[in-house]
Formats: structure tokens, C-alpha cells, sequence
């Protein structure tokens, strides 16, 4: 749960009567206290403490009915980015579980994977602190986030030379701890334009990917999808956010084994034509949800590792193997594999013999050495 901070904090509150009323003789003991937490790992339990004070969406409500107070949580719900126990995972989890869902009740359904042009670099100061001001976040609070992106500036260094300082006014810095946080406040509202037409959505950062599912019959998803993508396309213009629609995609997974239906789908004066696969996240989803693109992408380039690994083994040891072999081939047959759940069997052999190439590549044994025995070892699990 978010914490809003309320101006009419009651003073008498220790930590903060202290932060307020600090002396500079004070610093040098609170600095040791920070530094002392974090060298120990220690957190003190009193700054663990939070006063959590429900704001009344407008001062004339009723304060007794508790749907007249803003939501604490500020976070879209169906955005997977900068959350605790979310992921590029998580969200394409849930993405292809509707996916499945509409397909087993003989439900086409069309994947729009929209893509933005230099997201991060383009969020307007002005738009992000109205937004902010709008989620309930006002006084002092406020006025640290407007002091936090207020000044801006940058100059570009070039072969030893540095440019003048030029002010920015637009930009969260996508790096930084507070940029992210800020980029899904700043997105917030869209959530709503999307949801306005019934399409179920997920993002992850900067990634927002729309479901529409429809029975096969139907004529009119074609233009039910336009003018969702054209209310988001106001929306993006709006808040200074630019659609890329040569880099959108876009996926039909049919209903039932008849041919799918022929889609015009428009963005900005463009056509969006459906692919037979498209890259989400990471991983390559193709048309029939069988994955199969994605497997042999996942194959072919561990192989090509393991063969440069190999070139290589004659002059490691077995300990910065293990290391190569783990980050470089396992960490790729391990991201997102919770989605190959429930594929058929013969879809699986191709990442098994991965691993079973890996084990004596790791133990400098023969290729053809018996893998059963190496893969129960610690270094696999």
C-alpha cells in the first residue's frame, strides 16, 4: 500500500516534529545512524512505522462512508513494471491466460503489443505534477516532486569539449529510483481510456498490450479496435507520449480451426497488419499459442553459446564454467519457461538436450557422457 502524505499530519508525530526542527549539529549523528543501518543490514524497527491518514476524495463528503476516500494504492493494478512480486513473467502470464480462456470458449482474440518512442524522455513536468495533484498527493509532498523536477538540465560532452547547459522540462530519468515510479503514475489514466472500450489490457514498464476477444462471427472488431487504438492514440498525444505504430504488432489467435478472420486494423493513418509471431518481453508468442517460435529461438542461441563455450573450456576451470554455462544458456532456458506449462511433450525435448549438452560441457567429460547423474548436482538447481 502507498502512503499519501497529508499537510494536516499531526505534528506531535516524533520523526516527523524531528525532520522538520533538525539542527545541523544534529547531521553528523543522524548520518552515522544511517550509515550504521546499512553497513549492519539492520533497519530500526521505529522507521518501519507508517501513518496511513484516508483522504476524502473532495473536503464536502461524508467522511463515514468509506468509498468517498481516495484509494491509498496508486498503482495501475494491471501493471506489472517496478512492483514487488511482478515481472515481464507475471504479466505475460496473465496475458496468455485470457488468451487461453477465450480460445477454449471458441473466442478469437487479438493481441496488440503497442510500442513507445523514447517513453521515459518524454513526460511533461507540467502534465506528471497535475497527475500527481489529481492521485491526492498535495502539499509538501507535492511541492518535493515539483522541486525535484524543477531546474533541469543537461550538456553533452563530444571529444573533450561540453555544450552550454540547456533546461530540461520533459524526462524522468529511467534509471533512477523515483523515474520509474513516476512514468506509471504518469500513465496512469490510461488504463481508464482502454478500459472504456471493455478491452482487458496489461503493462509492464513502458510495454501495454490490449486484448480484444470476440466471437468469430463477429464483423465489427475491426473497428471496435480502431477506435480503441484511436482514443489511446489522443490520449499519447495528449500527455506528450509518441506511438510507434511501425514498431505496434499485432496477433489474431483464432477461435476454432477455421481461417481467421481478416482484420484492417488502423493507427494514426497506418495499417496494422497481423503477423504470424511477435516479440512480447522477451519471448516470441505466435498465432496458435503453441510457442514453437519461441523454443527454437531459445535453442538455436544456446547453442551457438555452448559451442563458444566449448571453444573456450580447454582454458577454464570448472568453477567460471559453471558460471558461463548458468548466466549465459541456463538463465535463457529458465526466463519465462512457466509459460511452456501444458505444451505437448514433444515440444520439450529441444531445451532438454540444451541441458544435457550443458552438464559435461561443466564437468569437461565426453559429449555423449550419461547427463542423468550430473543434472541432480547442485550447480543445476
Amino acid at each position: 500500500m502507498a502512503v499519501v502524505v497529508n499537510p494536516g499530519l499531526d505534528r506531535s508525530d516524533t520523526i516527523g516534529a524531528m525532520l522538520q526542527t533538525i539542527s545541523p549539529d544534529i547531521l553528523p549523528f543522524i548520518t552515522t545512524v544511517i550509515n550504521g543501518s546499512l553497513m549492519s543490514g539492520h533497519v530500526p524497527t521505529a522507521f518501519k512505522k507508517a501513518r496511513v491518514i484516508p483522504i476524502l476524495k473532495k473536503p464536502a463528503l461524508y467522511p463515514s462512508d468509506i468509498s468517498n476516500y481516495r484509494p491509498n494504492n496508486l498503482h495501475d493494478p494491471n501493471q506489472s513494471g517496478f512492483k514487488a512480486a511482478h515481472s515481464t513473467e507475471t504479466a505475460l502470464l496473465a496475458v496468455t491466460e485470457k488468451l487461453h480462456a477465450a480460445r477454449s470458449a471458441k473466442r478469437s482474440s487479438v493481441l496488440i503489443l503497442l510500442d513507445l518512442s523514447a517513453a521515459f524522455d518524454t513526460v511533461n513536468h507540467k502534465t506528471l505534477l497535475s497527475t500527481l495533484r489529481s492521485l491526492g498527493i498535495c502539499g509538501t509532498a507535492w511541492e518535493w516532486f515539483a522541486s525535484y523536477l524543477d531546474g533541469r538540465s543537461y550538456q553533452v560532452t563530444w571529444k573533450g569539449l561540453t555544450s552550454a547547459p540547456r533546461t530540461l522540462s520533459t524526462g524522468v530519468l529511467q534509471g533512477s529510483v523515483l523515474g520509474p515510479l513516476l512514468f506509471s503514475l504518469y500513465t496512469h489514466s490510461l488504463g481508464k481510456v482502454i478500459s472504456s472500450h471493455g478491452f482487458p489490457y496489461h503493462c509492464s514498464a513502458d510495454d501495454t498490450q490490449l486484448i480484444f476477444s470476440f466471437p468469430p462471427s463477429d464483423t465489427t472488431a475491426s473497428a471496435r479496435i480502431s477506435a480503441c487504438l484511436a482514443d489511446i492514440s489522443s490520449w499519447m498525444m495528449a500527455h506528450q507520449l509518441k506511438l510507434n505504430p511501425s514498431k505496434t504488432e499485432l496477433l489474431v489467435i483464432p477461435g476454432d480451426p477455421s481461417p481467421a478472420q481478416e482484420l484492417a486494423i488502423s493507427l494514426n493513418n497506418s495499417m496494422i497488419s497481423p503477423s504470424a509471431t511477435a516479440h512480447n518481453l522477451g519471448v516470441t508468442m505466435d498465432n496458435q499459442l503453441s510457442f514453437s517460435s519461441h523454443v527454437t529461438n531459445v535453442t538455436r542461441s544456446c547453442w551457438f553459446l555452448l559451442y563458444n563455450i566449448r571453444r573456450i573450456r580447454p582454458f577454464l576451470s570448472t568453477q567460471p564454467t559453471q558460471v558461463f554455462v548458468q548466466s549465459l544458456v541456463i538463465s535463457r532456458l529458465d526466463y519465462c519457461n512457466s509459460l511452456l506449462a501444458g505444451l505437448p511433450l514433444n515440444a520439450i525435448p529441444p531445451l532438454q538436450m540444451i541441458q544435457n549438452a550443458a552438464a559435461p560441457l561443466v564437468f569437461n567429460l565426453p559429449k555423449f557422457s550419461q547427463t542423468t547423474p550430473l543434472l541432480l548436482l547442485y550447480w543445476l538447481r
